[in-house]
């Protein structure tokens, strides 16, 4: 119990401070505005957007897949870790879960900005047709956001029972929330066995249904018969991407919270070291299916093709191409490569370059595609030749991801960062290893 005393002392939910209310207050006017110009978006029409009948999707779609990337790593990698029982995860497992509920969540509010009329989000379920992809996204969102937010909940217990006791005296209003959602948790050895039984279920269950999430995502481009879409390779191509989007939130992420509540003894230079490795993984990885994706079509496309990938490499695209792929990935990659690439602050740098990366690559993704259908544009307004996202559609979407850090921000407040109960476990199996080490 000592050693409880001490972790929760550390460890328990602290009230935020001066630059944490700053911080929280200038995220919920973001949000404000972005409510606003939403309104304003269902009163006057989707003509308040640059969206028209070539570039249908924007920066709305782009945004929605970010956040379905960004979910997916999250939560299957904790599955992966969890389920392997590395012990090194402790400190990031639950960081990871908070991003990945946060996103989720923002990914299923960004289709129905998309629809313009929120209403006809209903005509999805009245009217759907297996064969739509977008009817498999209706389906497979809501599960995964299920599942996620499982996988969080699950491994709180004991954590949420350990809070009840400790704020009983200081804060009681929240003791008794932390022991609602305890479910009277007593660490009885029948419910150790029940909840970790649990969690390795959820957690079996949450990579398949990943994996669909993001190859479900995938063909809702793939099976449109679009230029620069039309490829067998996209749900692998989806997969890769995803790995480099969510392990670059969860760096930055984990190095915020880890500054914001000196957690230095707990997230060490080892955690940044591990996931500069899996970040420098994916990278390369991702990397190979872009070469796949644009030089071999450069060799053997059809006319339309190669006009596309000119654009995209020498073209009105080719800056926000080349830092996409120059910043996002191949510096990235280059910085990893060495020991001091990987600690905390270099880190940080690289981890917030490529989420940023990521998030301009779905842009492309999206956009130019968009504005080279097979068919010639003739007989049209010359604007739907271009497209740029207009003042609404920055607002909202800035808003969305301001939506997201704030759900982020309310559960690293609420819920303890750290495992407490796991923590303690540990370090007396490190006690004892070390006593048994000496006496020998």
């Amino acid at each position: 119990m000592k050693n409880y005393d001490i972790l929760l002392k550390d460890l328990a939910p602290q009230k935020f401070g001066k630059s944490g209310v700053i911080w929280t207050s200038s995220l919920i006017i973001i949000i404000i505005l972005g409510i606003i110009a939403y309104i304003d978006q269902i009163v006057r029409g989707l003509v308040v957007t640059n969206l028209n009948d070539y570039a249908l999707w924007g920066i709305y779609i782009s945004n929605f897949v970010f956040f379905v990337a960004t979910s997916f790593v999250g939560a299957v990698t904790v599955a992966v870790l969890r389920l392997t029982n590395n012990s090194w995860r402790t400190p990031i497992v639950r960081i990871a879960e908070i991003i990945s509920v946060a996103a989720i969540i923002m990914a299923g509010l960004t289709i129905m900005i998309d629809m313009g009329r929120p209403d006809r989000l209903l005509n999805l379920f009245i009217h759907g047709r297996m064969q739509s992809p977008i009817i498999w996204d209706v389906i497979i969102i809501p599960t995964f956001m299920a599942i996620s937010l499982l996988l969080l909940y699950f491994p709180l217990l004991p954590d949420f029972a350990l809070l009840k006791k400790y704020f009983k005296d200081k804060n009681p209003k929240l003791s008794k929330w932390y022991g609602k959602l305890s479910l009277n948790w007593t660490g009885s050895e029948k419910q150790t066995k029940i909840q970790l039984k649990s969690i390795q279920i959820i957690a079996l269950l949450i990579i398949p249904a990943g994996f669909m999430l993001q190859t479900i995502d995938a063909w809702l481009f793939s099976t449109l018969f679009r230029v620069g879409w039309d490829s067998t390779n996209m749900g692998a191509y989806f997969i890769s991407g995803a790995a480099v989007a969510g392990i670059g939130a969860l760096v930055t992420v984990v190095y915020i919270v880890r500054r914001a509540y000196r957690l230095e003894n707990y997230i060490t230079d080892l955690h940044f070291d591990r996931l500069g490795k899996f970040l420098a993984l994916a990278c390369l990885l991702y990397l190979y299916f872009n070469i796949n994706e644009y030089l071999i079509p450069e060799f053997t496309s059809k006319k339309e093709e190669i006009t596309h990938l000119n654009v995209l490499i020498t073209g009105r695209f080719a800056p926000l191409f080349w830092f996409v792929m120059i910043g996002g990935l191949i510096i990235p990659i280059i910085a990893l490569f060495f020991k001091k690439g990987r600690q905390p602050l270099p880190m940080f740098f690289i981890g917030l370059l490529v989420v940023l990366g990521s998030w301009w690559k779905r842009y492309l993704i999206v956009t130019p595609t968009l504005l080279h259908p097979f068919l010639p544009i003739q007989g049209v307004p010359k604007s739907w030749q271009h497209y740029f996202p207009s003042w609404h559609e920055w607002i909202i979407t800035i808003a969305t991801l301001a939506m997201a850090l704030l759900i982020i921000t309310v559960l690293v407040r609420y819920l303890p960062i750290i495992p407490i109960q796991r923590t303690a476990e540990e370090q007396e199996e490190l006690n004892n290893q070390k006593k048994l080490n000496h006496e020998n």
